[in-house]
């Protein structure tokens, strides 16, 4: 521990499992203050017993219940330092057979959910002149896809787009705004969705020969928190061991 976030309060969410506790348990062993939330209630407060940190049930695509996130922490701690918008949802499915609802869900979640989320941080980080806002986005839309992601990387690619234009305005404020663009991460969901050969598959795909781990995804999100990232707006970090390098599938070069 060397106290990176010590004396902050962040508000997480999408924090129950995978990435978003990943960063719970790095912002927490860096010295922050926490209040975890989740549209999963069960696993949400199963997390945040762990931690011994209070916790939210919320739908973030609804901006009230963003509100209350922000509000359960500034009644809880006087104050908000990092808010964290880690909260989406991937259903796979073809464009052909994807309907308007699923769209809007998608959209709703993913990408208004990261508008609530600073909407509502904007209050009391502008109010205290300062504050930090970090979205997780993905290296998926912005510079890949896959067949049955359309609604996703959408999202995904509006995020990013988000971050500049958030930046830009809150800057006088004092405010910063990023993102992290995770590649493929063995997550809980991950290994419940998808079978061995998949995830095998996926790892032959990547230079440094592994998934990635939340902890690896949460360093990135440290870093942007902390004070060493001060003069950092407007922008991503990719951590995705190499993912988005190779030209074709023939890239290893072998020590023999």
């Amino acid at each position: 521990m060397t106290g990176r976030v010590e004396g902050k309060v962040a508000v997480i969410v999408g924090a129950a499992r995978g990435i978003g506790k990943g960063i719970a348990l790095r912002f927490m062993k860096e010295g922050a203050s926490l209040v975890l939330a989740d549209s999963d209630a069960a696993y949400g407060q199963a997390t945040a017993d762990e931690l011994g940190v209070p916790f939210i049930h919320i739908d973030i695509s609804k901006m009230e219940d963003a509100e209350a996130a922000v509000a359960l922490a500034l009644a809880t701690f006087g104050r908000l330092d990092i808010v964290v918008q880690n909260a989406g949802i991937y259903p796979w499915q073809l464009i052909e057979n994807t309907s308007p609802d699923d769209w809007d869900r998608v959209m709703a979640v993913n990408l208004r959910g990261s508008f609530n989320a600073a909407r509502a941080a904007l209050v009391p980080m502008k109010a205290q002149g300062s504050g930090r806002m970090l979205f997780t986005s993905s290296i998926t839309g912005p510079h890949v896809t896959s067949p049955g992601h359309g609604h996703y990387s959408a999202t995904k690619a509006g995020i990013n787009g988000f971050i500049r234009s958030a930046a830009l305005e809150f800057s006088g404020y004092g405010i910063t705004v990023n993102g992290v663009e995770p590649g493929n991460i063995l997550t809980e969901g991950m290994q419940e969705q998808r079978g061995a050969a998949f995830i095998q598959n996926m790892e032959n795909a990547i230079p440094l020969g592994r998934l990635g781990t939340p902890r690896d995804v949460a360093n990135a999100f440290l870093f942007l928190a902390s004070d060493d990232a001060s003069y950092i707006t407007g922008t991503t970090i990719v951590v995705d061991g190499g993912q988005l390098l190779p030209e074709g599938a023939d890239f290893r070069i072998l020590p023999s």
